[in-house]
């Protein structure tokens, strides 16, 4: 390896002294995983402000044995983009927006480019980019595709790696792959960008990006719903899909404890319903078609699934303000959760029939294994993806109840593999989740991956110890 020092000082001409940053208060914010729960170390922070100083300061980190953890908004939760050592290379100078096509319903945005300013160039446009996180007024567009970001929109959209037509992409030996295509249809050769995204910038960097735009929704109707059960809830989505089709934009699942803990620590939160239900359900139905009404349609159906013993109660939201203050005690689930003292998180997905039984079984085991352990189950149910997360007993040390937080992945997750799931549903595996990887995935499918980060950084030097062991990287056998 290259003496540091040197390696900084021709960053820091390169780039000028005002983007090559070494001070530990200048280091911190980018040291830190959100929850608190991991820290990493770096010798410093660059920030490039275009592709090609990006794929300037790979080649010069390539050629001195140096590794590079590209950083978006820092909003990951498996501690993806924390730096073991090397350098932080900083996106948020990359925001430039290169083109809308509304003919072609497209839009290439660098990568440094904040969520929340991506949906509105596309709003400026008349368009919708459907991508909606908790975190998009800070997380960054580079960070949603290296992670597959999913959020609450994929039951009509898809993830993150549906929306992408084309990518731009700095290679490990800092050579520039220019896949900036706006095509939904070529098929020759392999379709490269998809080994980028869900990558978690281990195998490229991704500088650039064409992703998807669509009509935007003429108008929308929230609903918060009360059901007996979890079966419930998957019984009113199974109709509910049936009748209003891709007009069923979102179907997010609440557990009693969810909602309970938002009324009590979310200022301004009112209870949506009157007394208490065995599950909560936030529908959001919606139209592109002038003239129709979502509402209407929303209010047919809740009353025909009522009428059919398939939901207890229903308030349909009267007003955007209150179709907002619904949608937000959902999104305010994980950040209230903090309050209740320790939290074991876990992202896992499983086949929607399977739901209700995972619910149920993963439940049972977690109660059974600490008396006191208050299940706060919620998420994407429209796609499979729950957030089976763990507040600890009233009165329990904290400390204490997180150092379980191997112990309460054997169990969760040896239910979710039982049921054909996985453990890793929308916020990658980062560093929290590689061991969990090793020992869930298939070993085939293990291989592969060591092979394909082995051909494409063969001195592992990009974010290197995420997803993958680096001991088992480079002798995949």
């Amino acid at each position: 390896m290259t003496d540091p020092s040197r390696l900084l000082a021709y960053l820091t001409t390169c780039l000028g002294p005002a983007h090559v940053l070494t001070d530990a208060t200048d280091l911190a914010p980018h040291l830190a995983e959100t929850r608190g729960l991991q820290r990493g170390h770096a010798l410093a922070l660059v920030r490039p402000a275009d592709t090609a100083e990006v794929a300037g300061v790979v080649r010069a980190c390539a050629e001195a044995g140096v590794p590079v953890v590209a950083q978006g908004g820092n909003t990951g939760h498996v501690g993806g983009g924390l730096p073991q050592g090397g350098i932080v290379l900083s996106m948020a100078r990359l925001t430039r927006l290169r083109a809308i096509d509304p003919v072609n319903a497209s839009i290439t945005v660098e990568a440094g480019m904040v969520l929340a300013d991506v949906q509105a160039a596309a709003q400026a446009a008349g368009l919708l980019f459907p991508l909606s996180l908790a975190s998009e007024g800070s997380c960054r567009i580079g960070g949603n595709l290296s992670t597959n970001a999913g959020g609450t929109a994929v039951l009509a959209y898809g993830n993150a790696r549906d929306l992408v037509l084309g990518l731009e992409v700095v290679l490990a030996d800092g050579r520039i792959w220019n896949g900036l295509k706006g095509l939904r249809k070529d098929n020759a050769g392999y379709d490269l960008k998809h080994l980028f995204l869900g990558s978690e910038g281990t195998l490229g960097l991704i500088t650039a990006a064409v992703l998807k735009l669509f009509p935007r929704p003429t108008s929308r109707a929230v609903a918060f719903v009360g059901l007996a059960s979890a079966e419930a809830a998957l019984d009113l989505f199974r109709r509910l899909r049936a009748e209003a089709g891709a007009g069923l934009t979102a179907f997010e699942y609440i557990a009693p404890f969810g909602l309970e803990i938002v009324l009590r620590h979310r200022a301004g939160a009112r209870a949506p319903l009157a007394g208490r239900h065995g599950a909560y359900a936030l529908v959001e139905v919606s139209t592109t078609r002038p003239g129709d009404e979502a509402a209407t349609l929303m209010e047919t159906l809740l009353a025909r699934a009522q009428d059919e013993g398939r939901l207890d109660d229903a308030a349909l939201a009267a007003s955007e303000a209150q179709a907002n203050a619904f949608w937000d005690l959902r999104e305010s689930l994980s950040e209230v959760q903090k309050a209740e003292g320790g939290s074991i998180k876990h992202d896992v997905s499983v086949p929607l029939s399977r739901l209700p039984e995972f619910l149920a079984r993963a439940t049972q085991a977690c109660e059974a294994e600490m008396p006191g352990l208050r299940v706060c189950a919620f998420g994407h149910f429209g796609d499979g993806n729950i957030h089976f997360n763990l507040s600890q007993p009233v009165g329990m040390d904290r400390a204490a109840f997180l150092a379980d937080w191997g112990r309460f992945n054997r169990i969760v997750h040896d239910i979710v593999d039982a049921l054909g799931g996985s453990i890793a549903a929308e916020h990658g595996v980062g560093l929290l989740k590689r061991d969990e990887l090793a020992r869930y995935a298939d070993p085939v499918a293990l291989d592969l991956m060591r092979r394909l980060k082995a051909a494409l950084d063969p001195g592992d030097l990009l974010n290197p110890g995420k997803i993958l062991d680096p001991s088992k990287i480079l002798n995949p056998g």
